[in-house]
């Protein structure tokens, strides 16, 4: 062995007396800061150099001055520059992570100050050691800024650590879900219903708001926010927006709050009912726009529906917001109110005349006028009238002669039409109209001479399976039923008639009001044996029945001779 190999050899014996090894936490002394280095003293045979960045503690440049003990990690005891390679940031990880083993082994909280953003979250300073703060664990619900977070002391729980690695992990968010436990339990604990507590607007709903009381949440229903009508929470409420509710319903089964803000105010509909009292005449802004109708809003936190059909006196079939549009000034009515259901029912049409009662005032029933067909449906014809307003023609009174479904296929949308009013029914909005009425029905005339009783003589126009149909008169028809065709059942034979086949019938009922008119030949029949009984003999005279009919028959035949001669 050498010299040189000797004096290397007691160098380092002399090194590990000192108790200066490699990958050791030692002291040293500063003796100088240059710029942004420092300069220490541990002892060996050169001093080391020191970035100044890595004495800064939570982002904060730390004071250093010559002459100053700190705490450094021996990395190497000379480089090429024959220099002590020193790390302060090593040394307090060192210490660092001795400390933070054991409060991660016990799950208890260390203080920490976020100083830095990083792609996923931020970097935290642990006594000494870098942390990795991930974004989701920041808070309980995100945050868009966190800016008031950093740089300031606080608590966070160590999820994950690797020594080899040199990777840490915190949570701020498992504290605070901790201490919300326990403020949970705290608050459920003297919860009670009409309580007044504030809270932070944590989620909004298309029904409601989630409202955060620290540990517990509560829903706020829509209806509940405000007395005025609400159509989303966001009309009114924005997330982490600080509110005062009062507690309407605490369930300690299922522990639900539910939660409201306008118990807070006045009730508006209080007394309602005398401020606006049936009749009264008020204006008002639309508020909203539904298929059955409009709100009207009176004042701050009292809405009133003007159902559809109370809108408008002609335009009942048109939607709502084709008549009124949203913040639209409108003269309303009271029709009807319930203060303590929030209910008042309003009319827009009341407002104005009736155009019904003023077409009353001009004209009669029995007046004929003339207008538009604006519209044709199955069961007849509107025609346009003065005011703008409808008549209905229905198609039974088209025609005397043709069905109605039949004589409305005789008119088009358009034309111009005369007809004659029936009748006019101004509460029910309704004028009915006639067009067959302009003329005498001439059933009528033919009508007055067919009585009960009589026999007339008809021709066959129909012959059915079950029974045949008979002209009378030129308007007036009769049907004759299958067992009214023959006195003898086995004579009551539809084919036994053609079309075009005179025949003599009895009238056997008359009805004006549906224009019916029953006739039989059976009965006509029996009208001619109970005579030809009465004349010829009786059923007990020895005479058949045949003998006696054909008497009957014979003198019919001589005296219609007689009457040709003379």
């Amino acid at each position: 062995m050498n010299d040189l190999e000797d004096f290397g050899s007691l160098f380092e014996e002399s090194v590990k007396e000192g108790g200066k090894n490699e990958g050791a936490v030692i002291t040293g002394i500063v003796v100088a800061v240059e710029k942004d280095t420092v300069i220490i003293d541990v002892g060996l045979k050169s001093e080391g150099r020191v970035p100044l960045r890595e004495f800064m503690v939570g982002g904060v440049q730390a004071e250093l001055r010559a002459g100053d003990e700190v705490e450094v990690y021996l990395e190497k005891i000379e480089n090429k520059n024959g220099e002590a390679v020193l790390s302060r940031e090593k040394a307090l990880r060192e210490e660092a992570w001795v400390k933070l083993e054991k409060a991660c082994a016990t799950q208890a909280r260390v203080e920490g100050v976020i100083f830095g953003r990083v792609k996923g979250g931020f970097t935290v300073d642990i006594q000494g050691a870098v942390a990795f703060l991930p974004g989701s664990q920041v808070d309980i619900r995100p945050i868009r800024d966190v800016t008031p977070l950093m740089h300031i002391t606080q608590p966070f729980q160590i999820l994950k650590m690797d020594r080899k690695r040199g990777n840490i992990v915190v949570s701020r968010r498992a504290v605070l879900e901790e201490s919300r436990v326990e403020q949970r339990e705290q608050l459920l604990g003297k919860i009670s219903e009409g309580q007044i507590l504030e809270g932070m607007v944590k989620n909004l709903t298309d029904y409601g708001a989630f409202i955060d009381m620290g540990g517990i949440d509560g829903l706020l229903h829509v209806t509940d926010i405000s007395w005025r009508r609400i159509g989303h929470p966001s009309e009114v409420l924005h997330l982490g927006q600080t509110v005062k509710v009062m507690v309407t319903k605490f369930d300690q089964a299922t522990k639900r709050v539910s939660l409201g803000m306008k118990q807070l105010e006045e009730n508006p509909w209080q007394g309602a009912d005398v401020k606006y009292p049936v009749g009264t005449k008020l204006s008002g802004k639309i508020t909203n726009i539904t298929d059955y109708g409009a709100f009207v809003e009176l004042e701050p936190g009292i809405e009133g529906l003007v159902h559809v059909s109370e809108i408008s006196w002609i335009k009942k079939s048109a939607h709502p917001s084709k008549l009124v549009s949203v913040s639209q000034e409108v003269n309303v009515i009271v029709l009807d109110i319930d203060a303590s259901k929030h209910r008042i029912s309003l009319g827009m049409k009341q407002c104005e005349e009736n155009p019904w009662a003023i077409y009353a005032a001009k004209v009669n029933a029995g007046d004929v006028i003339e207008g538009e067909i604006r519209n044709i449906t199955d069961f007849g014809l509107f025609v346009g009238l003065d005011g703008d307003i409808d008549g209905l023609i229905h198609h039974s009174d088209l025609s005397w002669a043709e069905a109605g479904d039949v004589a409305i296929k005789n008119y088009k949308k358009g034309d111009r039409i005369k007809a004659k009013i029936l009748s006019i029914d101004v509460e029910k909005e309704r004028i009915s109209l006639g067009v067959k009425q302009l003329e005498r029905d001439p059933f009528d005339a033919e009508f007055g001479k067919i009585e009960k009783g009589s026999v007339v003589t008809g021709t066959v126009s129909e012959v059915r399976d079950d029974g045949i149909s008979v002209k009378i008169t030129e308007n007036v028809h009769s049907f004759i039923k299958k067992s009214d065709l023959a006195r003898e059942r086995q004579d009551q034979r539809p084919d036994r008639f053609a079309m075009g086949d005179r025949v003599d019938v009895k009238i056997t009922a008359v009805d004006k009001a549906t224009r019916k008119i029953s006739a039989s030949i059976k009965a006509l029949e029996a009208e001619e044996h109970k005579k030809a009984i009465a004349e010829y003999g009786s059923e007990n005279s020895g005479a058949s029945l045949g003998d006696i009919l054909g008497a009957a028959l014979d003198e019919a035949k001589e005296g219609k001779k007689k009457t040709k001669k003379s």
